[in-house]
Order: structure tokens, then C-alpha cells, then sequence
């Protein structure tokens, strides 16, 4: 009996030692070393605010939805495999990816219909259209989108906003950065407002 006792003891220490420290000593050290300058933005999301308020997120794409698709101004993310239509908008509530192989029967005719959808919006022939529009990213909610894809859509965008060609190239430039091993992408959600101040729209 006394050496249950005493082990019991000892157990309930540990149980209470464990939960000081991981519980709440360790939250708070991280919570602490987020508010370190720098790591902020990271911590808190990489929230991007217009005007005070929070428009989205650096890290999440988004697609927007244009109200009228003939006269869309928007640049677009690629496709989320979560995504109840071929093209989006993507559900953010949900990421990740189809799992479906290159030989899936589904994924060659989501594939398939995303080019032809493109095509058609871009006014270009189906072989212009650059991989990364048809296929979704493993989170299914990538922020960034090739070159190729932005300028595959800059003069859609120039011509619904009214903007010169060489504006909508330039903010295009403006919002390119190295991604993952230096790859260059462009952040859509950044461009869109920097095209929607640039347009006043």
C-alpha cells in the first residue's frame, strides 16, 4: 500500500510538472518568440490589410469570383482539387490534393475542360495555356501562380480594367517574387489589389 502510495505521488508530480511546462510554459515561450520583429506577420497568418481591414492572406489563395464572367478583371489562382466546380473558386475551409494519379480518368478530364475553359476566357489556343492554370497545388489553395499563367491573363485584365497593357506587365513584375527553391510566382491576391487601386476600381 505505501509503495502505491507512493507512486502515485510521484505520478501526479510528474502529471503536474508536465502541465506547467507544456502547457503553459511552453505556449507562452512561443507565443513570446512570435512577437519577436519580423515573425509577427508569420504568426498572426501573413494577414494583408487595405484600409484596416483584412482582405486575405499572403499564404492562401483565394480565387476570386468575377460577378460578370465576360467582363472579368481579375488574375486567377490555379484550380482546388476541393473544388465543386472544374475551375473554382476554391473552398478554403478545405486543402489538400486530389491524390488522383497522371493516369486518373477524372483528372485527365478535369485537366481537359480547365484548358478548354482558359482558352476560351483568354481568347489563346489550348496549347498556350501553361500547366500550372489546369492543375491544383498539393494545399489546392496556392497563393502564387507562374509567369507564364499572370501573363498569359494581363491582357484579359488590361482590357476589362481599362489599363494599359504595359501597366498590368509591370504590376505583374512589381508582384513577382522567388518561391520555394527560387522559382519565380506571382502572389494573385497582391496583384489583384494593386491592380484594383491602379484601376480605381
Amino acid at each position: 500500500m505505501k509503495i502505491l502510495l507512493k507512486q502515485t505521488a510521484a505520478g501526479l508530480r510528474v502529471l503536474i510538472v508536465l502541465t506547467v511546462l507544456l502547457g503553459v510554459i511552453y505556449p507562452l515561450a512561443v507565443w513570446g518568440i512570435s512577437r519577436i520583429p519580423g515573425l509577427r506577420s508569420n504568426a498572426e497568418g501573413s494577414v494583408i490589410t487595405q484600409n484596416g481591414q483584412a482582405v486575405g492572406s499572403s499564404l492562401i489563395g483565394v480565387d476570386p469570383v468575377a460577378a460578370d464572367p465576360a467582363r472579368d478583371p481579375w488574375f486567377h489562382n490555379r484550380p482546388s482539387a476541393g473544388s465543386k466546380d472544374v475551375l473554382g473558386p476554391a473552398d478554403p475551409s478545405t486543402s489538400g490534393a486530389s491524390n488522383k494519379s497522371p493516369y486518373n480518368q477524372d483528372l485527365v478530364d478535369a485537366i481537359g475542360k480547365r484548358k478548354e475553359l482558359i482558352a476560351q476566357r483568354e481568347g489563346v489556343p489550348a496549347a498556350q495555356v501553361p500547366a500550372d492554370a489546369v492543375t491544383a497545388s498539393a494545399s489546392g489553395l496556392d497563393p502564387a501562380i507562374s509567369v507564364a499563367y499572370a501573363d498569359l491573363q494581363a491582357a484579359r485584365v488590361a482590357r476589362v480594367t481599362g489599363l494599359p497593357v504595359d501597366t498590368v506587365a509591370q504590376l505583374v513584375k512589381d508582384n513577382t517574387s522567388g518561391s520555394g527553391l527560387g522559382i519565380p510566382g506571382v502572389n494573385v491576391l497582391k496583384l489583384n489589389l494593386a491592380i484594383q487601386a491602379a484601376s480605381g476600381k
